[in-house]
């Protein structure tokens, strides 16, 4: 008894390791990503590694107005605003719906094609500043 307990708690720690490793290859290719959508947008890329203001900067890429990003703070409506950001996200890169609703639902994966794509950054809603 002893021992099936020993090999499952390697197995859990096993599992654990692998599943951090995981999630933290994700967030650094995230950054990536950021970076490079912060550098076709106009913008430096170091500002993806700063938290908080990274999201200002993405917002201010998306929507034209920064200040959207003060909606996150409050609850119920940030839900609903980080939808319409990763739309219009999509929309400022000239990419259609279907691509802002792969950002809403897999965004790791579609914030890499953008920042990595060939998507030029066209300007808030799709329209040049």
């Amino acid at each position: 008894m002893q021992q099936s307990n020993d090999v499952l708690g390697l197995y859990a720690a096993l599992f654990s390791g692998v599943y951090s490793i995981f999630w933290i290859v994700v967030a650094i290719l995230s950054i990536i990503a950021m970076w490079k959508i912060f550098e076709k947008a106009g913008e430096e890329g170091w500002k993806a590694l700063i938290p908080f203001y990274n999201y200002y900067v993405l917002f201010d890429i998306a929507w034209g107005n920064g200040l959207v990003f003060l909606l996150m703070f409050v609850p119920c409506v940030n839900f609903v605003v980080m939808i319409l950001n990763y739309l219009k996200l999509a929309k400022a890169f000239g990419k259609d719906v279907g691509f802002g609703i792969g950002l809403i639902f897999l965004a790791p994966i579609f914030m890499m094609i953008l920042g990595f794509g060939d998507a030029r950054y066209i300007g808030p809603n799709g329209e040049p500043r």
